[in-house]
Parts: structure tokens; sequence; C-alpha cells
């Protein structure tokens, strides 16, 4: 998957399976996984998180927010958590591939198109907020939708971001916006005094209730890395102490990044010299990523360099010339994402967003060629080794010639994306930040080599072919890339 974001829109309804049901019907559809869904019927809410590809997650969550403004009526909903739309917040977080800009790209597009398509105001929140007051949710959702609704035509400071100054009158409106994992979190009190569950949640700054009759501290952890999972619990432990009470249990609602649970696990375990890549599961997928050496040597290093470093005829140039092109597609993807959605590079957003595209496409097929031109040679030279030893000449010649045939056809594939990568890295040049002109100057001249090293492996080949036309073809192929 070339992108990949997360998306967990939190709707008002956790006791009605049916309509949940039918509001994650409605967000199905192609590249986009349902990765989990929590229904809370104290809260009378729901989370969902989805993962998905970068336009077909837009579509989805839009989708999603038009039913949940079908089915759920705010003026008949009762629940433990705030809430100021049937759809009340979603929040687009960046995976892979995409970036925090174009997360808020993603939340001003989806935003327009909950307005347009279904009359839902839409406020904008964390780092797609407009103003720095509606950075944190608690400020937007003051009042809840009874409270918005009494304001939001007379009050300026409670104008919608996209939309008119009206609720919907039922679904409210909705906050949409762009931030980085967040962990729902909340830690349950050995009482059920809901009193002093407030005055710990005021020492920690975070939110209190009830919940199956105990006092429950409630939390979000907007970046876990500077505030630890395992920090805050402590925290509460701490707080709740001077109270005469203690933490029975704690949940998580959602799902959570590993790294946080490892983080907590080397603080209660006291781990001395913990490194996550002591976990064998961590390990594992760094060498089978090809992120360590093997042997756990040189943890990090790329054993792609080491291996067109050693005595061996592949991988070679013609899996070098993939390489290089593949990283000069990734920095101009980089470059091209850190433009869009600035406000200074606004008029160029469709242009950034189909490069962005298309190089995606074209940095996932030269990584594959890595490896396949590398296995078109190795299959050269087994059907070498078998024409010495075949009893029938036509058949070995003819599975030689087919070798050499797709061993040119994947550096010439190469050679022919290289050369559109670089073309569109040039383009890239006026359109975005001045500042990472040497970025693109880095991409422009690792396609050329990429182009120089694959002809290369192209001409060699053709050298061998016995098929004129097939080698005349491919000659008249290469005179454009070249240039």
């Amino acid at each position: 998957m070339s992108t990949l974001v997360e998306c967990v829109p939190n709707f008002s309804e956790g006791r009605d399976k049916a309509k949940v049901d039918a509001i994650v019907d409605a967000m199905k559809m192609p590249g986009v996984y349902l990765l989990d869904r929590e229904m809370d019927s104290d809260h009378n809410r729901c989370v969902i998180t989805l993962v998905g590809e970068r336009e077909a997650i837009q579509e989805a969550v839009i989708r999603g927010v038009g039913k949940a403004a079908e089915l759920i009526d705010l003026n008949t909903h009762a629940g433990a958590h705030p809430r100021m739309g049937s759809a009340d917040v979603v929040p687009f977080i960046p995976i892979d591939g995409v970036t925090i800009e174009d997360c808020v790209s993603m939340a001003n597009h989806v935003g327009e198109e909950i307005w347009k398509r279904f009359q839902v105001p839409v406020y904008l929140y964390e780092s797609a907020a407009r103003t720095p007051e509606r950075q944190g949710l608690e400020n937007i959702r003051r009042g809840q939708f009874e409270g918005i609704r009494a304001e939001i035509a007379t009050n300026p400071s409670r104008r919608p971001d996209i939309g008119e100054p009206r609720v919907h009158p039922t679904a409210g409106a909705t906050v949409v916006g762009a931030r980085k994992f967040l962990i729902a979190y909340n830690v349950f009190l050995n009482t059920p005094d809901v009193e002093i569950a407030k005055k710990i949640a005021k020492a920690v700054r975070f939110s209190s209730g009830v919940v199956r009759g105990l006092a429950q501290v409630s939390m979000n952890l907007t970046d876990f890395e500077q505030t630890p999972i395992h920090r805050v619990f402590e925290m509460v432990k701490r707080e709740a102490a001077r109270y005469g009470v203690m933490p029975v249990s704690s949940e998580i609602v959602g799902l959570i990044p590993k790294k946080a649970l490892e983080q907590a696990a080397e603080w209660f375990l006291q781990v001395e010299n913990f490194d996550s890549s002591l976990i064998l599961e961590n390990r594992l997928a760094a060498v089978m990523g090809g992120k360590m050496a093997v042997g756990g040597l040189r943890a990090g290093a790329e054993p792609f360099i080491e291996q067109l470093a050693a005595p061996t005829a592949t991988p070679g140039g013609g899996s070098a010339s993939a390489a290089a092109a593949a990283m000069a597609a990734g920095l101009a993807t980089m470059v091209a994402s850190m433009s869009r959605g600035k406000k200074a590079y606004l008029q160029y957003e469709a242009q950034l967003s189909q490069a962005i595209s298309r190089l995606a496409p074209l940095r996932e097929e030269l990584k594959t060629s890595i490896d396949a031109d590398a296995e078109s040679y190795n299959a050269v030279m087994a059907a070498y080794k078998t024409a010495r030893t075949a009893t029938d000449a036509k058949v070995a010649e003819a599975t030689v010639e087919a070798a050499l045939k797709q061993a040119t056809s994947v550096p010439l594939s190469v050679a022919e994306k290289a050369h559109e990568i670089r073309n569109i890295a040039k383009s890239l040049e006026p359109i975005t930040n001045p500042n990472m002109k040497s970025d693109l100057t880095t991409a422009v001249a690792l396609a050329g080599a990429a182009i120089t090293g694959a002809l290369a492996n192209v001409d060699i080949n053709l050298g061998s072919i016995k098929d004129q036309a097939f080698a005349e073809q491919v000659r008249q192929n290469t005179v454009s890339l070249s240039r």
C-alpha cells in the first residue's frame, strides 16, 4: 500500500448495535480496512478504527458521517461522554507514505464534503486548526450539542470553520482534524465517589465520570512519547492516595501502538539495558524487512548495500539502478508532500497531489524491480546452464532467448520509470519550497544515474539477443530515454 492513513471516527451511539453496524457498512469500500470497533453503552459512544489508502479512506469516512447523521438524533441522545455531533470527532493520523500536512489537507477536504453533502457544520482541530484556540477538542466541544446550538449563530467564537453558523437539527456539528496517534486511556478507582475522580482529573488535567459503579479518570494521550502511559498511571495513583483510594484497573479504548506498551513494560519491569530490538517480533520484523544486517550486526544498516559489495554477480548494476530510481521517487514525494497543504502552495495543490499519486506506484514498482533484475539475471544463467546439456537445441535456444528478453525488459522498464520520475522532480522545483531544492537536485541526479545504469544493462543484453526485430524496437525505445 503506497499511502497509509488511520482514521478513528467517534460516533454518538454505543447502545444500538444495528445503527453501529449500518455506519460501519457505509464505510466499507476497497482500500479501507476495519481494525477495531468499540461500543460503550455508558458513554453511549462508539469508536471505529480504520486504516486505508489516502483517497479511499476520505470517501469512506464521509459516507460514515452521512449515515450517522441519518440515524442518530442528538436531541434524544444521552451518555457520560461529551458530544456535539452524531459523528462527533473525525481525526486523521499519518501512518506510512503521508505526513501530518497531508492529513491536514485531508481534514479540510473531508470537512468541505461533510458540509456540502449533509449540511453538518465542521470545526477543525489539532494540526488542522485554523486558530490556536481550536487546537484542543475540549474548547470546541464546550457546552456540547446544546451549548453550541444556542450560541453558534450569535457568538463569533463559536462559528464553524466550514459551513454556515447553524447546527444540523439532529446531527449537530462535527469536528475534523489531523493529529499524531492518540491513546484513549481510562483508569478506574476503587470508589464510586465522582468528586474524588474530579479532583484527581483536575490535578492531572484530564476528565472524570462514573462508569460501572466506579469513579473513572478518562484521558486522551495525544503524544504518548512525551507523556507515556505508565507515567500517567503513576500520576493518577499518586493523586488517588491523597484521598485514600487507589486504581483497581485501567482500560484502553481502541488500539494502542506497540511502542507505548514497550515503554510501560520497561518502566514497570525495570529491565536493565532495555531496547526495543530485544523483543523477538521487533527483531524478526527488522531482519525480514531488510532493516538489520543478518546476525544482528550493524543494526539499522541496509543489507542491500552489503549485498552489492559481496563477490557475487547479483545484485548488480541493474538492481542498483532500480534502487536509485526508487530513492529518487521517494525524495520527490517528500518534497511534494511537505509543500502540499501549506498556505504558500495552495494554488499548486492539484499538481502536487497528482505528482504524489503518480510517484507512489512508481516507487513501489521500482522496489520490486530491485529483486526482479537479479532474478532475471539468474534466470539467464540457469538457461545457459540448461542449454549445455539439453537434447533439443531449438528448445534450449528458445529458453535462453526468452530469458535474455526478460533480462532486457526489466532494466528497460526501470529506465522508463526513472525518466518519468526525473521529469516529475524537475516540474516540482517551481511549485515547492525552495529550501528543499537540494533534495530535488538529488532526486534528479539519482534518476539520471538510474537511467544510465539501466540502459547499460539493456545494451549488454541486446548484444546476445538473436531476435533483431525485438532488439531494434528496444533500441528505438531507448533513444528518448537517454536524452
